[in-house]
């Protein structure tokens, strides 16, 4: 789909009809239940339309020539007629709510099924409070338009079509004077949508936007009164919500228009008709109660066109709410795994980089021609100053982003022949940011490995030196984690991070500054941990404190994106190279 910038005049309507028929697609799913409001509709329709014709024997058979009894007989078939419109009206409503709510969930599931199919740039790029406002005030304009007002438009369409009919039934010259006003109310229906679809469109975007910026400020909201810049957020705040109203207030000031316009036109319509049906009840002898049901024919004949106005603006804001949605289903999700793509087994954990270059731009190149070889069981550690691409390299390893050139293996396969799946569950990674999941602590472990036992998971939190605290818990194992783990600590997260990956029980272990946020004496415990949880895997660790990669069997240091030196702890500071330098800057801070 085009975005942005092709919402040119020239292309808005296209657009606007392309994503209306897909949102309708979506409501095809139940053709059956369509089915069944489209005959209720009918009813409805026919049930309103009868009554209304009715009024014309009533005058004209019963009223004027005085027949009370038979008066009362078509009265009680006319509450009957009308009774039915009505149940067939509340059944309608009952099944329209049912679909609506379907479709909004057919279209909620893929929006997060391809959510959770999309590579980790998407993320790094994108307004994490954006995508929020898109499961929820986009999805709501559209549940609101598919609840309230496709069947309203349905109907609105029909009914106008059959009160024409019987309109031109009754009087073929009151007709032509009604159609006088039609022409007026369209164009001046067309002129205004043409003014409201861009501003429909910019008030979501603008709505999405503020989102992510407030939901930055909630997470944020340490730092900000940290450094005091309350007053400047505010500021921001007041733009971004000034700019929401500019939008919402120009979206609103021409969909409303609309209403009192056509209501306007609808009254002088009913006034001509008045004065001409009259004239034609004197001089040519129009019978009464052809006029009568004329007349309500014509308010009526007006209501559908001006309920189609009302409309407009659930509408507009829906197309605009589910185009948004759309835009996100039609991202281009992590390249598909190669036809000849491989799973993992009896993975040994031999990982060998061959000239790897990679840029998160093309133009910005950040890792250039690294090359390492870690066997079965070793464990490497990869220091260096903030930027050198430390991180960078971990991120090659599960394909979170794939290489520009080079060769990755793991066991001799090049992991873009093996199946991403496959790859990233023969690893385990634990990062410098924590984050668990709204759930008990057992949980959280558990989500290494989602079949593990309570044992297991106890297990896993004793290696990793967590188990301890876990104890002091008010209900240990199963206390409930508030908001990203709030009612723990910053260390006591990540232990919880740690054991996670302990459980997965992986071949391969990336640790990323995983103690950087633990206090020194349960660095020395979680050190213990991660060396028994090391033994036998292959191990890739990230650390600025040189201190916990010592024992490593090699250590590389990065500089702007290559190995400048490498080799064990011992052997680099009789370099006196990088890492002594490194080594010793650290030591005489300490």
């Amino acid at each position: 789909m085009a975005h942005g910038d092709s919402y040119k005049q020239s292309g808005k309507a296209v657009e606007g009809r392309k994503t209306f028929r897909r949102l309708i697609s979506y409501v095809a799913c139940d053709k059956g239940l369509l089915f069944v409001i489209g005959f209720l509709i009918i009813v409805s329709i026919a049930s309103s339309l009868l009554g209304s014709y009715m009024l014309r024997p009533i005058i004209n058979d019963y009223i004027i020539p005085g027949d009370f009894s038979g008066l009362v007989n078509i009265l009680l078939f006319l509450g009957i007629v009308y009774l039915t419109g009505v149940v067939a009206t509340y059944i309608q409503y009952r099944l329209l709510n049912k679909i609506g709510q379907r479709t909004v969930t057919r279209m909620r599931s893929d929006l997060f099924r391809k959510m959770e199919h999309l590579p980790i740039k998407y993320f790094d790029t994108h307004q994490h409070g954006d995508l929020m406002s898109r499961y929820t005030n986009d999805i709501d304009q559209v549940s609101n338009a598919l609840t309230d007002s496709l069947s309203d438009m349905l109907s609105s369409a029909l009914m106008v079509i059959g009160i024409f009919i019987l309109m031109l039934y009754i009087s073929p010259i009151l007709t032509l004077a009604t159609l006088i006003t039609v022409p007026i109310m369209f164009f001046s229906a067309k002129t205004i949508v043409k003014r409201s679809r861009k501003y429909f469109k910019a008030q979501q975007e603008i709505l999405g936007e503020t989102n992510g910026y407030i939901e930055e400020m909630i997470s944020g909201q340490k730092v900000v009164k940290v450094f005091g810049h309350e007053k400047q957020v505010e500021t921001d705040f007041e733009a971004l919500n000034q700019k929401l109203k500019d939008k919402s207030q120009k979206a609103q000031f021409y969909s409303g228009m609309m209403m009192p316009l056509m209501q306007n036109l609808n009254t002088l319509n009913y006034v001509v008709i008045t004065i001409i049906g009259a004239l034609l009840a004197i001089f040519r002898g129009f019978d009464v109660g052809g006029l009568a049901a004329f007349l309500q024919y014509s308010r009526q004949f007006g209501r559908p066109i001006n309920e189609l106005a009302s409309l407009y603006n659930s509408i507009q804001a829906a197309i605009a709410g589910a185009e948004r949605i759309f835009q996100v289903i039609d991202e281009e999700p992590e390249e598909a795994d190669n036809s000849h793509a491989k799973t993992l087994t009896n993975i040994k954990g031999d990982v060998r980089m061959q000239d790897v270059y990679f840029g998160y731009k093309v133009e910005k190149t950040i890792l250039k021609g690294i090359s390492l070889h870690a066997s079965p069981g070793m464990k490497i550690a990869l220091v260096g100053e903030t930027g050198a691409g430390k991180t960078t390299i971990l991120n090659m390893l599960p394909r979170f982003f794939d290489i520009q050139s080079g060769e990755i293996t793991i066991d001799s396969i090049s992991i873009q022949d093996i199946k991403r799946d496959s790859l990233r569950q023969s690893m385990a990674i634990v990062l410098q940011d924590t984050h668990l999941f709204t759930g008990t602590v057992c949980d959280n472990i558990r989500f290494g490995r989602l079949n593990a036992t309570k044992e297991e998971v106890v297990q896993a939190a004793k290696l990793t030196a967590a188990h301890s605290f876990i104890k002091r818990l008010p209900q240990g194992y199963e206390t409930q984690l508030e908001n990203d783990g709030a009612n723990l600590s910053q260390g006591q997260r990540q232990l919880l991070n740690i054991a996670r990956a302990a459980i997965a029980d992986p071949a391969i272990l990336l640790l990323d500054e995983a103690t950087s946020n633990i206090d020194t004496r349960s660095e020395i415990l979680i050190q213990k941990g991660l060396d028994k949880l090391m033994e036998g895997r292959t191990s890739l660790i990230i650390a600025h404190r040189l201190s916990t990669v010592k024992n490593a069997d090699r250590i590389l240091v990065l500089e702007h994106g290559q190995i400048v030196e490498q080799g064990s702890h011992n052997e680099l500071l009789e370099m006196k190279g990088k890492y002594y330098s490194l080594y010793k800057e650290q030591f005489e801070e300490e």
